[in-house]
Order: C-alpha cells, then structure tokens, then sequence
C-alpha cells in the first residue's frame, strides 16, 4: 500500500511539474510571436542549438557521478542522467528548494547516502553560480564597460568570492561550514581534489556550450542582429545567473530575461534582444522538457553500482 502511494505522488508530482513548464512554454511562446521584429528561420544553427545543450547536460551529468563516487557512492550513467534531468524541472516551481531537495531525494532512493546525495546538490550550485560569475566577467568585462560603465567592477568581485568560494571545496572545514549552512552533516571530508576541479571544470564547458548556443540562436532567428560570441557567452552566463540567485522567481523568470535584454540591447537593439532574451527561455525550456520527456513517467530502475 505505501509503496502504491509513492508512485501515485511521484505521478502526480510529475503532472505538476509537467504543468508548469508547459504553461512556461505557452507564455513565452506568446510574448515571442508579439516582438515586432523581422524573424528568419534557419534550421542548421538551431538545431546545433539544442544539440549543444543537450552535450551540456550530459557532461554534468558525469561530472556529478564522478564527485559521488569521490564519496564512495555510485550510480549508473542512465539512473544519474534521469535523476539530474528530471530534479531539474524542479525550478519551475515556486521555490528554489525543489530542484535541490528532488535531485537529493531521487538519488537516495536509487541507493545514494542521503547526505552524499543532498551535499552533492548543494555543491553544484554552488559550482554553477561561481564558475557562471567567472565567465560571465571573463568574456564580457570589455563589452559590458563599453554600454555599462561601471557595472563591471562587481562582476570582479563576484568573480573573486566565486574563486575562493570554489577553492574551498577542495578542503574540509570550508566544505563542511558550508553544508552546515543548509543543515548538512558530512560524513566524509571532500569527494578528493579531482572530482571538484572536474566538476569546475565541466561547469566552465557547460556555461561556454550555453553561450555559443544562444549566439547560434540568434544566427537562426534574429538575421538583422549583429551578435558576437564572447558576448553572448557573458550575456548568457550573467543572466542565468541572476535568476539562480533571485530567490522567489521560479526558474529565475523575469530576472533572466532582464539581465538578458540589459546586455544585449546594445549592440541588437531593444525589439531583437528582447525577443532573442525570450526565443533563449523558450530554447532552454524546450530542451529541458525534450530531455525529460523519455525518463518523465516511466519507472526508475532497480539500484545499480557501477
């Protein structure tokens, strides 16, 4: 009888969340359609838009099952890629809780130690806000001084509390004040000096592969727009990076898109920013749904060490 209950809450979630990013998808679409600019369709780049999206996803997927077994804790590529895709949707609902309490709770019931699974997650965030903070000032510092002076400078502090910040994973007491911050008792040190500097290192891939598929999108959509790579790469890694720290927006809706269309009006104009800044939620959002779509509703597997 409770494990019936389980699954019929784990169906329900599953609706609710699905719900959610649907409605997401609707908005967007919507506010897209309404931009009075000229739109071209070219299906090549955009395609390789959400190709390199999907390639993101699967190398943190890999960098995750890598810092887990620096814990000793193992899983399966297909169980930890289904763990990570599906938890992700979590930001879409109201609360920045959800995305980190699902990918916890999923990995505990595929056989994961519960304060491995939650430590896990919470450094992973914080690996994406830190390493998004470096990027965003490390390809954009000209280009912002030019439109915003000024603006840059707290890029470079954000950047140098994100480097110590990501150093101290590395070490013991560091990682420890920090889970302790969320509640977390670690039970071993760190997952070793090799699967952090992996994991900083895939996240600096992922938040590149998510700029050059946003300058990809607007080479597909937006022809009169004049947008170079490294901006883009700032712009991207900048914007999304706001909306993970923006607390009450779910799946940082609002802020992003603002941030977005602050860096970008520049050199695009405002009509084509603010459509490229919506057409890049609606990318995002379709990926992430596309990648869920095949583990969404069906059955987990029983857990399996590798």
């Amino acid at each position: 009888m409770r494990d019936r209950l389980i699954r019929i809450a784990r169906a329900l979630l599953a609706i609710v969340i699905l719900a959610f990013v649907v409605r997401a998808v609707a908005r967007n679409w919507d506010a897209l359609r309404a931009q009075p600019i000229r739109w071209a369709f070219h299906p090549l780049p955009a395609l390789g838009a959400v190709v390199l999206v999907w390639s993101m996803y699967a190398l943190l997927v890999e960098a995750w099952r890598r810092m887990l077994a620096g814990w000793g804790e193992h899983l399966a590529y297909p169980t930890a890629a289904r763990i990570w895709v599906l938890s992700s949707l979590g930001k879409y609902v109201p609360g920045k809780v959800w995305a980190i309490a699902g990918m916890a709770l999923m990995a505990r019931d595929a056989g994961v130690s519960g304060w491995a699974a939650t430590a896990s997650a919470v450094i992973l965030q914080v690996m994406a806000v830190g390493t998004g903070a470096i990027v965003a000032m490390g390809f954009g510092g000209a280009a912002m001084e030019a439109t915003h002076p000024g603006v840059p400078r707290y890029f470079v502090a954000g950047a140098a509390v994100a480097a110590v910040a990501l150093a101290g994973l590395c070490f013991p007491a560091p990682l420890r004040r920090l889970l302790g911050l969320v509640g977390v008792r670690a039970e071993a040190a760190t997952p070793g000096v090799a699967p952090v500097l992996l994991g900083v290192l895939a996240n600096l891939t992922a938040w590149l592969g998510y700029g050059i598929s946003l300058w990809l999108l607007a080479r597909a959509t937006v022809p009169d727009g004049n947008l170079g790579m490294p901006l883009a790469v700032a712009s991207f890694a900048a914007s999304y990076v706001a909306g993970l720290v923006a607390l009450i927006f779910p799946g940082g809706l609002v802020v992003r898109e603002g941030v977005l269309v602050a860096m970008l009006q520049g050199p695009l104009g405002l009509g084509p920013a603010t459509a490229l800044a919506i057409g890049s939620r609606v990318l995002l959002t379709i990926t992430e749904l596309g990648a869920a779509v095949p583990f969404l509703f069906l059955r987990p597997g029983k857990p399996r060490a590798v």
